[in-house]
């Protein structure tokens, strides 16, 4: 029995490296085509942060066309997003705080770079400029955190921050490739969660965490604008083969962009917020467990086909809510709040 796993395991393997050899061939063919018709490479930036003497800058570098206008995805369709031609391994210069370096892209175009600087960002909102070769420098926004001590939010994004009806799949995909920023629909009352939860603190740290892959992030920058979510990070992740996985790890992308930020910003206490849909409940109790007296509360909409958890409860002596949404999450979030040790600042 374990030779035929061990085999099925090669097969599995082979068939994987296989596939991932075919899509990147494909891809090469098609940006060979596109670079003779006079496309070149272009930089769509994406939200980061900074936090004392380091800032992450995150972006993505593109093959688009000489008349390529980052302004006019936002309002496209979720399919079209879909449309891009990654452009892996582009040399990037990055511009943040006096500080000026040059970076690499990895195998599918993403810039995901840890910047030291010389001094510290002002607290709030920041930028840096990333610039390709043959294109004007374009600024991707950096959110500032407070080197004090203060609280700080990981927001999800489906069916937390937008109703996207994971329980139903069918219905989700159709939600997620027909919407747009403006047609999707928000959870009622999260926006003023999240804003409460941060109303008095002095720059605190905002961050949205979602399996979504990058190509969504500019509809969801935008939805947040629209629905009144304060503005803060996005950490996305890439979908399609890897060279090792047919589809990315959904649970492993949260849990280590969760680590990342609990590593890049030691004094920060965070409330975490999901949903019971998926596995947001055992990531962040996870969270409680390994980081102990960094998590205040974690806060889940219930979103699931079935009603599972009391009310209020706890998890490594860390409360935990729960509710159909915002609305009734922050009397219970409040509460927690006010029974926990914490920054000064809060719900209130």
């Amino acid at each position: 029995m374990s030779s035929l796993r061990s085999a099925l395991g090669r097969l599995n393997s082979a068939a994987i490296a296989t596939a991932y050899r075919a899509e990147t061939g494909l891809r090469d063919w098609w940006a060979s085509r596109a670079a003779r018709s006079g496309w070149k490479p272009a930089v769509l930036p994406y939200s980061g942060y900074s936090c004392g003497t380091s800032a992450r800058v995150l972006g993505r570098v593109v093959l688009a066309p000489p008349s390529f206008d980052i302004d006019a995805r936002r309002g496209m369709r979720g399919w079209r997003h879909l449309l891009t031609l990654e452009h892996p391994r582009a040399d990037v210069q990055i511009a943040v705080g006096g500080v000026t370096v040059a970076v690499k892209a990895d195998d599918s175009g993403i810039v995901d770079a840890r910047i030291e600087l010389e001094r510290a960002l002002p607290g709030g909102a920041a930028s840096a400029t990333l610039k390709v070769s043959g294109r004007d420098a374009v600024r991707a926004p950096i959110h500032a955190v407070s080197d004090r001590p203060v609280r700080g939010v990981v927001c999800d994004i489906d069916d937390t921050a937008w109703v996207t009806g994971l329980a139903h799949p069918f219905r989700a995909a159709w939600r997620t490739l027909r919407g747009t920023s403006g047609s999707r629909r928000s959870v009622p009352g999260m926006a003023d969660l999240v804003a409460q939860t941060l109303r008095d603190e002095h720059h605190p740290a905002v961050v949205y965490v979602s399996n979504g892959p990058w190509n969504f992030v500019g509809t969801i920058t935008h939805f947040l604008e629209l629905q009144g979510f304060p503005a803060g990070a996005l950490l996305l992740t890439d979908w399609g083969i890897s060279r090792t996985r047919w589809f990315r790890d959904g649970r492993l992308h949260k849990r280590s962009s969760i680590a990342r930020l609990m590593e890049d910003m030691p004094h920060v206490t965070w409330v975490l917020v999901g949903d019971d849909g998926e596995h947001d409940p055992e990531i962040y109790m996870a969270a409680a467990a390994d980081h102990p007296g960094r998590v205040a509360a974690i806060v889940l909409r219930r979103a699931g086909l079935s009603r599972e958890g009391e009310d209020v409860g706890s998890a490594h002596g860390v409360p935990v809510v729960r509710g159909d949404d915002g609305d009734a999450l922050m009397p219970l979030l409040r509460a927690a709040l006010v029974r926990t040790d914490r920054p000064a600042g809060g719900v209130s």
